[in-house]
């Protein structure tokens, strides 16, 4: 197999890429060879550092200074993968939306954009939100269970997040259906289709004009819901009204895609892992939330994610350039056997559990408690009810991203008892 030769390292070349269907559908072993043999490895095709080693991540990610989160503005040329042709227009939408995202920006401006909706997400305030997560949950299941089968991607994990986020919002229930569309629409970014622009772009359109009449509405009379959270935010100063709108999205979507991979990769887990849902199932309310944070770990809903250089740096023996990306892996980083014992064993009892799926520093996730109560409360719901499940296909298909992992589709069965 050929091989190129990068900062004294032999790495096989087709280490690199990233969107190899080998690689989407079983990343584990992928990365691991590559956390082994060159933890910090310039990947030529993408033009890109890709970083798998644990420490390194980490420390990454507590040196904000020197890496920066407006990856979008800081990068030049045509986005990669190609796109068709004819769809090149759009990049400069797509360019502008992710620009105005609060996760992409540094301080001070990510300080101030942060403080605005921070409260609305303290581990307070979601515990507040619990009762109604539970129920969620209980009636999705309710329906659920006299069928004796379901996808779980569209009957349980994608519903439940917009059901959540639309009472965040205080938006129309009755809306859910059209907020689930303009989250998969935008959901393609990262993606490798070439076609990829189109739907992104009609998913931001979407979006924007569905938020401005509720943003127009909290602005000259707030509530406590989050739309008003961000809407304070431009009475303040601090965001502009376009930066309210796409931060509305950005809440949207965001927290649909991670907690639906989090549900389906979890329960895959689960399936694959009998003696650890038997033993969930004996103590749900003992399990549930290690349970959940060893899901977050084992098979998590971000596989990835990138920076770009802000000032030289040397890591590992590499020197990084300003100017160059850095995209770390979260899913090689949370099974590095030198922080994890025997790292490819599920274990919902896994202590201590310093996972990385939720970052670290200043950027360290905004929505970690409410992700991590719908996952406890998904788990601890499902054990209650199922004895066990059965997948209806030998092979799942994954989405063709860089940065999520995400499951097409998961159909299941279970035997209804009376």
């Amino acid at each position: 197999m050929n091989e190129t030769q990068q900062g004294g390292v032999a790495v096989e070349a087709d280490l690199d890429d990233l969107l190899a269907e080998e690689v989407i559908a079983r990343p584990y072993a992928h990365f691991a060879r590559l956390r082994e043999r060159d933890p910090v490895h310039w990947n030529e095709k993408f033009g890109l550092w890709v970083v798998t080693g644990y420490d390194p991540v980490v420390w990454i990610l507590r040196h904000h200074e020197l890496f920066s989160s407006a990856v979008i503005r800081g990068v030049k040329g045509a986005p990669y993968p190609p796109v068709l042709p004819e769809d090149a227009p759009l990049f400069e939408e797509v360019r502008t939306f992710r620009a105005d995202q609060l996760v992409e920006q540094d301080r001070p401006e990510h300080l101030a954009q942060r403080k605005t909706v921070h409260s609305f997400f303290t581990p307070t305030a979601m515990e507040g939100w619990r009762p109604f997560v539970r129920r969620a949950v209980d009636e999705l299941l309710d329906e659920l269970w006299p069928r004796g089968r379901m996808n779980v991607v569209t009957d349980l994990a994608a519903p439940l997040p917009v059901r959540i986020i639309a009472r965040m919002m205080d938006v129309p229930r009755e809306d859910m259906d059209t907020l689930r569309g303009f989250a998969d629409s935008i959901l393609h970014l990262n993606r490798g289709e070439p076609d990829r622009l189109r739907p992104l772009t009609e998913g931001i359109r979407g979006i924007i004009e569905y938020a401005r009449p509720f943003v127009e509405e909290r602005i000259e009379d707030p509530g406590d819901d989050l739309i008003s959270a961000l809407a304070q935010g431009e009475t303040d100063g601090v965001f502009t009204r376009h930066q309210v709108l796409v931060n509305t999205g950005l809440m949207l979507f965001a927290g649909h895609e991670t907690t639906m991979n989090l549900i389906c990769n979890g329960l895959r887990a689960f399936i694959a892992h009998p003696a650890q849902w038997a033993r969930l199932r004996a103590d749900p309310d003992r399990f549930a939330r290690t349970a959940a944070e060893e899901c977050l770990r084992y098979d998590p809903p971000v596989k990835s994610t990138q920076r770009i250089v802000a000032q030289e740096a040397e890591l590992c023996g590499k020197t990084l350039s300003p100017g160059e990306r850095i995209r770390w892996i979260i899913a090689a980083a949370n099974r590095d056997p030198a922080v994890f014992e025997d790292p490819d064993r599920f274990d919902i009892g896994r202590q201590p559990n310093p996972h990385l799926s939720f970052g670290s520093g200043i950027h360290y996730c905004l929505g970690v408690a409410l992700a991590r109560m719908e996952g406890q409360e998904v788990f601890r719901g499902l054990a209650r009810r199922f004895e066990r499940f059965q997948l209806e296909t030998d092979e799942l298909r994954y989405q063709p991203s860089i940065q999520f992992r995400s499951i097409e589709s998961m159909p299941v069965t279970w035997k209804v008892t009376s």
